[in-house]
């Protein structure tokens, strides 16, 4: 995921703005697609999110068994914290969510791999009702404790399901920020300006690296099986682009070859969220065919194709910890008609005609029309 990670960050995001998102959701929503996929949809959907070839399935179950730490909807924060509060277990909740039209016929076989694999139920419903943007977008509210309140502004006329997926995490830090030592201090952009910021910090032992062009520190969190690693660029070329930094071998090389080092570290807090169009950003990224009427989603039912995909992420950091959620959308539509050929002939005007015997090409009969009145 770490691969997908950086090139959908390549894509989708800038070096000017803002970016967050959750490759492991994303990762489970088409994870269920790729359960019905055959051909080459099922090829691009390996290529896009780097799935090995027989899919995902087998290893996004047992991630969701390693470190979901509830098995029901997360408890929603309390919002209001003392600063002498003692660090609290980190709460890691990952959902899965299909909604079909009620009228769709969907195979065994896929329905088993997604109770199986992915945990997930079917609900069934009016997809083309009014309301059933609000059901769905419930159920996300449910699963994000309140940080993302909708998925889809709309479902178009030929969805008839929908596949979904939310991620969320509150996690406190195993060492908190003092709130005392946060203060407002600059922040360089990567164009060079700077902007006011509170800045926290804190003094201790942290795991360190650092390699061409950036430093990496180490923030652990309660229960020290989640940690965030910040990778700072240190030279001109990375501060332009720190996305860069989150390439699998400077990722790789930050986690394996840190080492403990005493050090004082001064960070931003920073609340925003990101929403992504994912239909778009993975057809800049080789995944095509899943989108067109040429998809091969057999696995699921005859005649459909991905006509709809979003992802949306928000992040909160501050001197207790870090509060993050995502959710990513699947729409799958049926195939419609072939559309109105886009070549016409219009005898609007005096032509000629024959009546032919095709085997023979004998006119039976010719003429001209000039005036059919």
């Amino acid at each position: 995921m770490t691969a997908f990670g950086h090139a959908l960050l390549g894509v989708a995001g800038t070096p000017k703005q803002n970016f967050v998102a959750s490759p492991a959701s994303i990762a489970f929503a088409f994870g269920m697609l790729r359960a019905g996929a055959r051909g080459m949809t099922a090829t691009q959907i390996d290529q896009a999110l780097r799935f090995p070839s027989g899919g995902p399935h087998a290893a996004l179950n047992a991630l969701t068994r390693s470190i979901g730490t509830v098995a029901e909807a997360p408890p929603k924060d309390s919002g209001s914290r003392d600063a002498g509060e003692p660090p609290k277990p980190p709460i890691v909740s990952i959902a899965n969510g299909v909604f079909a039209q009620q009228d769709f016929e969907i195979r065994d076989a896929y329905l088993r791999v997604l109770a199986e694999q992915y945990g997930a139920g079917v609900q069934t419903l009016d997809l083309h009702a009014p309301d059933a943007v609000s059901v769905i977008n419930a159920w996300v509210r449910q699963q994000t404790a309140d940080r993302i309140s909708k998925l889809f502004d709309r479902l178009a006329p030929d969805i008839v399901l929908v596949l979904a997926n939310a991620i969320y995490l509150r996690a406190d830090w195993r060492s908190p920020f003092e709130h005392a030592a946060t203060a407002e201090g600059p922040f360089t952009r990567t164009d060079g300006s700077t902007v006011k910021a509170q800045l926290m910090a804190r003094e201790g032992q942290h795991r360190y690296a650092t390699g061409d062009g950036w430093q990496a520190v180490e923030l652990p969190y309660t229960g020290d099986e989640l940690a965030m690693w910040v990778l700072v660029p240190t030279t001109d070329a990375t501060r332009a682009t720190p996305g860069d930094l989150l390439a699998p071998a400077t990722v790789d090389a930050a986690l394996t070859g840190g080492r403990d080092e005493r050090l004082r570290i001064v960070m931003p807090r920073w609340d925003f969220a990101t929403n992504i169009d994912l239909k778009a950003v993975l057809q800049q990224m080789g995944m095509t065919v899943p989108f067109t009427a040429a998809a091969d989603l057999s696995g699921i039912a005859e005649h459909l194709y991905v006509g709809q995909a979003i992802h949306r992420a928000t992040i909160t950091v501050d001197e207790f910890g870090t509060e993050a959620a995502a959710v990513t959308g699947v729409g799958v539509g049926l195939v419609s008609a072939p559309s109105p050929p886009k070549l016409v002939v219009r005898a609007d005007r005096a032509f000629a005609f024959a009546i032919v015997h095709r085997p023979t090409r004998t006119p039976l009969f010719v003429g001209q029309v000039t005036d059919p009145s």
